[in-house]
């Protein structure tokens, strides 16, 4: 008698403590669930606040949320970044780049860290800025958001939504160019916009070779009737030694 009544208060014991340890496995999962959620929409209303860009014009952009992206080309690392990039502090992005052939649509944030290359594309700095005639460098991922890339064609429309309006930029050419090869992101007298990804696409390990999009605005007009839009008085010359993101 004395064994089986110990066996039953120990089968009771084990059994408390199989529950107490489920509750915690389901707390901790619902909770971090719940801090997940907490910190995307976070994000998602941080992106969608206001910036002042030139003017005080007030930003709002509908980005591509993480359910709308295509993920079927992208590495499993890259995907893993973006993720991973979602609970981080950006400020707003300088616009948003459209490829309507390609379906691309991602923000362009200004500089090319790894965190701004892993949530979108980046400024290049020492290019011009979105909005201003002259030459604009941005640098995405071969294996993200610009893997896409491989299929652009001469022709092609590129398109640059700002807070106060959209320039559209035609595809002229695409090129092969060594990381030491800055001169495509010299600043031209034509509004230009030029597009950067490392070379071959699906290259293992460092890529050795760049690949090159270069496309020219469609409404000239606009930048010239603008004389905030006339020059790069505010770009930097790049150094000839500065390799491409």
């Amino acid at each position: 008698m004395g064994f089986a009544k110990a066996l039953r208060i120990t089968e009771r014991f084990l059994l408390c403590l199989g529950i107490s340890a489920l509750a915690v496995y389901v707390g901790v999962r619902v909770h971090g669930k719940v801090s997940s959620r907490g910190a995307l929409e976070r994000f998602r209303i941080l992106e969608q606040s206001r910036s002042h860009l030139g003017g005080g014009t007030v930003q709002k952009f509908s980005l591509p949320q993480r359910d709308e992206l295509d993920f079927s080309l992208w590495s499993d690392k890259r995907i893993a970044g973006y993720h991973e990039a979602l609970s981080q502090y950006f400020t707003p992005p300088l616009a948003l780049v459209r490829i309507p052939k390609i379906h691309i649509v991602v923000p362009l944030f200004d500089g090319t860290d790894e965190a701004a290359l892993n949530r979108g594309v980046g400024r290049i700095v020492g290019t011009a800025k979105p909005g201003q005639a002259g030459n604009i460098g941005v640098a995405g991922h071969r294996d993200g958001f610009f893997r896409g890339l491989k299929d652009i064609s001469p022709g092609d429309t590129v398109e640059l939504e700002m807070p106060n309006r959209t320039d559209r930029y035609v595809v002229e050419n695409i090129q092969i160019t060594s990381p030491e090869d800055v001169s495509v992101l010299q600043p031209s007298a034509r509004p230009s916009l030029t597009l950067v990804t490392c070379y071959p696409f699906y290259f293992v390990g460092s890529a050795p070779q760049r690949y090159i999009v270069n496309a020219s605005a469609t409404d000239l007009d606009r930048f010239s009737s603008n004389p905030a839009y006339q020059t790069q008085s505010e770009v930097t010359k790049l150094n000839t030694k500065e390799k491409l993101k």
